[in-house]
Formats: structure tokens, sequence, C-alpha cells
């Protein structure tokens, strides 16, 4: 067993030192837009669960996990329309607030400006397509929303 482990360690060590077969290493590896939109689009989900159960805490981190992917594709897509984002810096605010209040129908009006932002993002970057809506249901069966009880 622990000749097994070591070989893993091994190759798990050599792979991630690696460079990919496009000739980049992953230490200078850029996710792309529709990456980091893709993710966010995951968070706003569980945002929107989070908030809707009442988890203040887990809606709070889901929030700063989207605001951190905001950041990371204005600073790593300078060329987008959109670069600041300030479209979503209000309902994003407004959201922050609802949580901090832990104020369930203020969270679900800002966060149905959010997803009103969200498309509003699209439009002006020619996604229009990419039509983002409050879910109805939550693809994340392997994960509790109601807040954890305390022993």
């Amino acid at each position: 067993m622990l000749i097994v482990l070591s070989c893993a360690g091994a190759i798990l060590t050599s792979f991630a030192a690696a460079e990919s077969p496009g000739g980049f290493s992953r230490s200078n590896y850029i996710p792309h837009l529709g990456d980091i939109m893709g993710a966010t689009q995951l968070r706003h989900i569980k945002l929107s669960f989070a908030g809707k159960l009442r988890n203040w805490e887990l809606a709070a981190y889901e929030l700063d996990q989207i605001k951190e992917s905001f950041q990371d594709a204005a600073t790593l897509y300078p060329g987008i329309p959109v670069t600041d984002m300030t479209i979503v810096a209000e309902p994003v605010r407004r959201l922050g607030e609802a949580i901090q209040a832990k104020d369930p129908r203020k969270f679900s009006a800002a966060f149905v400006e959010l997803t009103a932002a969200c498309n509003g993002c699209h439009q002006a970057i020619g996604r229009g397509f990419i039509v983002i809506k409050v879910p109805t249901s939550s693809p994340f069966s392997n994960q509790t929303f109601e807040p954890a009880t305390k022993p």
C-alpha cells in the first residue's frame, strides 16, 4: 500500500510540474472567459438556494466568490466592453446588504436585479443569446443548502 501511495504521489507531482501539450505551464494558465462565467453561473445557482433557504453564511460566501469571478474576468479580459462590470455593482451591493440584514425579501429582489444585470452585460458584449434566469431547481443534489444545525 505504501508503494502504491508513493508512486501515485510521484506521478501526481510530475504531472503537476509538466507542461501541457499546448506549450504553456500550469503556472501561467489563464482560464477562458467562458470558464470563469460558467463557474459564476453555478455560484449564481448556489447563491439563489442559499438565500431562499436563509443560509446566510453560505450566501455570503457565494456572493464573495461571484465578486472574485467578476474581478478575475475584468482583470484577465480588459478588452471586453464592460471591463469593470459596473452593471452588476449595484445589485451585488444590494445582495450584500440583504445578506447582512438576513432579509429574504430584499435578497430576492436584489437577486432578480443581479440576474437582469448579468443578462444586460451579455447583451452589451454581443452575447445576448446567453440568458440567465432565477433558478427553479438545483443541479447540486450532493449539497445541502439549509443552514447547518448547531449540535
